[in-house]
């Protein structure tokens, strides 16, 4: 019995780990799965978090350069996240989390569907600041109630007419700060305790270096290949989204 649940949680580390090194994000779609199945929910939400910041700043490191080549860009998105965070957990009083992650599941079906449908992706080619600030603000809510920072984001930034490194130096750095707040949050409530930190000591290390095998695949990849692999991902985190709230 104890060696199945560190089976599980080193197995949920490894292919979170791996998701985020390659894409940057999907920790929490990946990790999850296995670990509700050994811990209680808070618990495994908490080593999510901690997990998700640990491994992203591998991938910030990865993109340092495209981050700072254009930081404006990023910016605006992360400055309206971080306002949209506190929202997010307030909503919690009021709003159901897995009806919000049901939605967001059943969305992100029909996106992937409708655009691996398509030849060749649509590109948006002019800057547009202010739709980029209202998807961080959305963004930052969504993390804030649910851990489903990198959704929306996602769906926007495939479709930029960016290189892979420049999609990722938004997406990377959003999830880990936006990601970060809530493990803070977490953590000023008391949820990581000595048995959670313990299960920590075994999870980061195995999380580290399966995202260091995601970074390596990343690096070999095109920017259309990426950008394709990002709305399959979408399809995939919608589809284990739906099924984890309805079963």
């Amino acid at each position: 019995m104890i060696s199945s649940f560190y089976l599980f949680l080193a197995l949920g580390a490894a292919c979170g780990g791996f998701v985020n090194g390659l894409a940057g994000f999907g920790t929490a779609i990946f990790a999850l799965g296995f670990w509700l199945h050994i811990m209680p929910p808070m618990q495994a939400v908490a080593i999510t978090l901690a997990v998700s910041i640990t491994t992203g700043a591998q991938g910030v490191w990865v993109v340092r350069k495209a981050i700072r080549a254009n930081p404006r860009r990023l910016l605006w998105f992360l400055l309206p996240g971080i306002c949209g965070v506190p929202i997010g957990v307030a909503s919690l009083s009021y709003l159901d989390a897995s009806i919000l992650k049901l939605v967001i599941g059943m969305i992100s079906i029909v996106y992937g569907l409708f655009f691996l449908a398509q030849r060749s992706l649509p590109r948006v080619t002019r800057s547009m600041p202010a739709a980029d600030a209202l998807i961080g603000f959305i963004s930052g809510i969504f993390g804030g109630a649910a851990s489903l920072s990198g959704a929306l984001m996602m769906m926007w930034n495939a479709v930029r007419d960016w290189q892979k490194a420049e999609i990722r130096a938004v997406l990377q750095p959003f999830n880990f700060v936006v990601l970060s707040c809530g493990t803070a949050m977490m953590a000023m409530n008391g949820a990581y305790d000595i048995q959670t930190l313990s299960y920590l000591a075994l999870a980061i290390p195995v999380a580290l270096l399966s995202a260091q095998a995601g970074i390596a695949l990343f690096r070999r990849m095109q920017s259309d290949a990426f950008r394709r692999l990002l709305i399959v991902m979408m399809l995939i985190s919608g589809c284990v989204l739906v099924i984890r709230n309805i079963v």
